[in-house]
């Protein structure tokens, strides 16, 4: 059996981790106070359970039972057991965690005796840093939806229990600059060199996936250089990333708004990458955000 132990920010989505960990077959266990790993890890062994992965949740919810330094050990331990944990790290921006205590009314674990919420989530982050270094999967919840979190946990889930001959996984998204970066990229392509369909009425409102769009993108002289130097270092790249054990590579592409130059390129490097054998999953962050807005009336 192997086993995941999951932490991170509160309010960053671990209990939707943990159920969607649930729902791809993994024995799971929430809040569960640090000391109690090394019996829980026995429990497992001894019951031969049928689940491939045991995922327990440990954070600041054990109150006075939580010590990062002493989780971290556990862990060390149990790894020199031949008994390997790994650590998924769930956090999210700050602003984020605010506006979601917020909407859920639900009071930070840290809060009270007069610490604020923005107090509780610093001291959080300061007290569960040792663990996010030692994490072996970082994910970022910041403008997430539930089905991109369930295909990333998917994809790690995959990955831990599977073939280490799998091919690469590559997760390639669209974004758009003024919305900021997506912090879970591996590597980012800044494309707002091209010239911006936007400034011209009859491509203004249409996207990257729309043939007009696309030709005017695809067509430019300097794009066609472009994606002949980015697919020959993303040839170089994916050999050197899998013999180094990376199995899953994020790749975002970025213009100013994220609906019509990142979209283009970012679908013909997924085009690309599947040529080559990489199981690939696309993305466009921001592409429905800006077509609301052009549908607004101003």
């Amino acid at each position: 059996m192997r086993y995941l132990l999951l932490t991170g920010m509160s309010g960053a989505g671990k209990t939707l981790v943990l159920r969607d960990l649930e729902d791809l077959g993994a024995f799971c266990v929430d809040n569960l106070p640090p000391s109690m790993i090394p019996g829980l890890i026995r429990s497992c062994e001894n019951a031969a359970m049928a689940a491939p992965v045991a995922a327990f949740s440990v954070d600041v919810r054990s109150g006075a039972l939580f010590d990062a330094i002493g989780t971290h050990r556990l862990i060390r331990d149990a790894n020199q057991l031949e008994q390997p944990v790994e650590i998924i790290f769930i956090e999210a921006e700050d602003d984020t965690l605010v506006a979601r205590f917020k909407e859920t009314r639900r009071e930070h674990p840290l809060c009270g005796d007069g610490v604020t919420l923005t107090e509780a989530i610093a001291r959080e982050r300061a007290l569960l840093q040792p663990l996010r270094e030692s994490a072996s999967y970082l994910i970022d919840t910041t403008g997430l939806t539930p089905k991109t979190l369930k295909t990333q946990l998917k994809a790690i889930y995959d990955e831990y229990t599977g073939d280490t001959a799998q091919p690469m996984r590559a997760e390639v998204m669209s974004f758009g600059f003024k919305r900021g970066l997506p912090r879970q990229a591996d590597l980012v392509f800044d494309v707002r060199f091209l010239p911006n369909p936007f400034y011209i009425p009859e491509l203004c409102r249409h996207s990257g996936q729309d043939a007009d769009v696309r030709d005017f993108v695809m067509g430019h002289p300097a794009t066609q250089t472009f994606m002949e130097k980015a697919k020959d270092m993303l040839a170089f790249l994916l050999p050197h990333y899998q013999e180094e054990g990376k199995r899953r590579l994020v790749i975002a592409v970025g213009c100013t708004g994220g609906a019509h130059r990142s979209v283009a390129i970012a679908e013909a490097i997924a085009a690309y990458l599947r040529e080559i054998g990489c199981l690939v999953q696309l993305e466009h962050r921001d592409m429905a955000m800006e077509q609301a807005r052009w549908a607004t009336p101003t």
